[in-house]
């Protein structure tokens, strides 16, 4: 019933309840400066997009009547509100100089609550149907149609690492983790019902503020790697617990007091790692963080639930359709994985400083790491987008740009103001990344605009340069002793903000998420170093995925090996959804494997078994949910835009190292090297509850409160 509910829901609400249009939720100048426009000027509530026809063989007869026959076009479209004419008289600078190519202004009417995609997808179509066989060509560039390329494209690469790579990725590694069909299933199942569910609740909503589409994939990665995870920590419990010879209600309620409970925490610890993106004004990251929680607490209500009772519904049908040659696991140690503890732990002092060096290292080029946005070279050069700019300067090499930076000046006209901007205009005029300019004053002469051309793609480092000199030295020296708020804003201006902005939350969510993680695991395992450790751990397989990313991204060591793009920057958000959603998993895996150690411990007292019989029960598991996820975003990485490729190639290091040098060579050399102090709580913490969350007191009682009948182990 609740499936249907989610599924009825989602498909009558999800529609409406996504946009692709992110925001912030914070002012900076570049946002005040366009409030201010939109506020002043009714009239500029509009968006041009600028269309380049070109004759590549044709005649200057078969050039006008492509214009005339596009134009026609152009204005049948749903959302256009003007299509310019190139021919038309004073329509200066319109016509390149060798007369080989035209630009049409096609101005959009942006209501302000529309999706721009949709807008914009007609005027496309319209432009990619122009007939070549004319000898005539035409593409567009600007805004919505960047927009427009990004929306196609990232939905493409989201696509295909969830369903050409996630998807098998997962069939392939839970039936070699099980070894049987209808085993493997489980976790697919809870996966898919968690994922239904968490896309329901956000479909509702999303009818009361504003999420990003991009919820949706981050629900069914996450909800894939926590379905997934948590079906297998509960059911190799399951099957370790009837291969022990309870029944299988008994071998459920031992689930309940053990794997169950860490389930919990676990979920726990996930959502807390991502709350700290919450804090982020912006509603991509927001509305990531929030698709990623709900995901999370659903699985967990799943896992302490419906699995269970599909438990009990399956009993040891479980075991039902065998892989020939998988070796039959029913849970408990791998002697893989002891073995692998037993080197790792031999020397752990060695082991220790080497493992740890060996990540600082790694970690050490993300000292060079700069974020900005990476504008058109995020996409790939055959898309609408990259044509039509193409295009746009090299016949129009010193005209009109979609991105003009915006100068506002937002003080009533006077002799004072009108000098000030003739200085700026002058300033502007002799840099040679600034193009031509117009000033415009408002309609109650209270603001004065002025836009300037900038030279080449917005988003480059040229233009970001641009800019910053606009800000620094051009206004302060040419308004100096003008008593007048001046704003820059436009398309580079506001990358600028954003990615100051993000660079300024980095730091608080780090540090709230790493003071948060440390109190639920100390309130969890009781002890002050286990917490302390694992923020250290998880700190340095986040800071080696930064300076890989650097290596690859910014540097280009390997980036062509391994069909990647360079770049000279990071894209702003990649940095914090990195350290976000990487801290939330790698603390999912810690929670799992330090309750099997304390339980093993409380009942041995020996640190170095516990710890080898912790990862060897555990790091099967561990490692195939963690194998699912890098292969997931792997397939992000191999895809189009390079936002995309920074992010899967981040996650997916991060995961390997966590699942290699953490979780099987510095967790269990540091847990051995510091013996009981792994347990250490000071007396004036005493009053912390006993959660239990290992519990092993609670599954020995219900081992022993049953009456396992003669026969009643799981058939081998």
């Amino acid at each position: 019933m609740v499936l249907a509910l989610a599924l009825l829901s989602s498909a009558m609400l999800l529609g409406s309840a996504l946009t692709t249009e992110g925001s912030i939720k914070s002012e900076p100048d570049s946002l005040k400066g366009f409030n201010l426009i939109d506020d002043r000027f009714p009239a500029r509530n509009e968006v041009t997009e600028y269309v380049v026809v070109r004759s590549e063989s044709g005649t200057a007869a078969d050039l006008r009547a492509t214009v005339a026959r596009l134009r026609t076009d152009l204005a049948a479209a749903d959302g256009v509100k003007d299509v310019g004419d190139p021919f038309a008289t004073g329509a200066g600078g319109l016509v390149s100089q060798d007369g080989t190519a035209v630009l049409v202004p096609v101005v959009m009417n942006d209501d302000g609550g529309a999706d721009p995609t949709a807008g914009i997808a007609d005027v496309v179509d319209a432009v990619e149907g122009v007939d070549a066989q004319d000898g005539v060509a035409a593409t567009i560039t600007g805004q919505w149609t960047l927009g427009y390329d990004f929306t196609l494209v990232s939905q493409h690469d989201l696509e295909k690492g969830e369903m050409q790579f996630g998807l098998p990725a997962a069939l392939v590694v839970l039936l070699l983790v099980f070894g049987a069909v209808v085993a493997a299933s489980v976790p697919l199942l809870m996966a898919v019902a968690s994922i239904v569910v968490a896309v329901g609740v956000s479909a509702v909503v999303g009818q009361a503020t504003d999420l990003s589409f991009f919820i949706v994939n981050m629900v069914i990665a996450m909800g894939l790697a926590l379905g997934i995870d948590y079906s297998l920590f509960v059911t190799s419990r399951f099957r370790e617990e009837r291969h022990a010879g309870l029944d299988r209600l008994a071998a459920i309620a031992v689930c309940g007091a053990t794997a169950s409970k860490a389930v919990l925490f676990s979920g726990l610890s996930f959502v807390v790692a991502l709350l700290g993106m919450l804090l982020v004004p912006d509603t991509v990251l927001r509305s990531l963080a929030f698709g990623a929680i709900v995901v999370g607490l659903v699985t967990v209500a799943a896992a302490l639930t419906l699995l269970p009772a599909t438990l009990a519904l399956l009993g040891d049908r479980i075991e039902r359709g065998r892989i020939p040659f998988v070796p039959r696991q029913h849970g408990g140690e791998s002697p893989f994985w002891r073995r692998a503890v037993g080197r790792a732990t031999k020397r752990p002092v060695v082991t220790v400083v080497v493992a740890s060096g060996l990540l600082v290292l790694l970690a050490l080029p993300v000292l060079g790491l700069r974020t900005g946005s990476a504008g058109l070279t995020t996409l790939p050069s055959d898309t609408v987008t990259q044509r039509g700019f193409a295009a746009l300067t090299t016949y129009f090499p010193q005209g009109v740009r979609p991105s003009p930076a915006q100068v506002v000046v937002d003080a009533p006209s006077s002799p004072q103001v009108a000098a000030a901007v003739a200085r700026l205009e002058e300033r502007v005029a002799a840099d040679p990344d600034f193009g031509p300019s117009t000033v415009t004053t408002a309609p109650g002469e209270d603001l004065t605009l002025v836009e300037v051309v900038v030279e080449g793609d917005p988003a480059s480092s040229r233009a970001s340069a641009a800019i910053t000199r606009l800000r620094r030295d051009y206004i302060p020296t040419a308004f100096d002793g003008v008593d007048a708020p001046v704003y820059v804003t436009g398309t580079t201006a506001f990358d600028i903000d954003y990615a100051a902005l993000i660079d300024h939350w980095l730091p608080i969510v780090i540090t709230f998420v790493l003071t948060l993680s440390f109190l639920l695991l100390l309130l969890v395992f009781r002890s002050v170093v286990l917490p302390l450790k694992a923020v250290v751990l998880n700190l340095l397989s986040v800071g080696a995925a930064y300076g890989l990313m650097v290596l690859v991204f910014q540097d280009g060591h390997g980036a062509d090996l391994l069909g990647l793009r360079q770049i000279d920057r990071v894209e702003p958000w990649v940095p914090v959804f990195l350290f976000s959603v990487l801290f939330a998993l790698s603390m999912d895996y810690h929670v799992f494997l330090l309750t099997r150690i304390k339980e093993r411990y409380l009942a041995t007292g020996d640190t170095v078994d516990a710890v080898a019989h912790g990862v060897g029960a555990t790091g099967r598991i561990i490692t195939g949910a963690a194998l699912i996820i890098v292969v997931v975003f792997v397939g992000f990485a191999q895809g189009d835009l390079v936002g995309f490729q920074q992010m899967g190639f981040g996650v997916a290091v991060a995961l390997f190292i966590d699942a290699t040098l953490i979780r099987t060579v510095l967790v269990p050399a540091s847990m051995v090297l510091l013996g009981r102090w792994n347990w250490y709580l000071p007396g004036w913490l005493e009053w912390l509850p006993e959660l239990h969350v290992e519990g092993g007191a609670e599954g020995e009682a219900e081992r022993d409160a049953q009456v396992v009948p003669t026969g009643s182990a799981i058939r081998q």
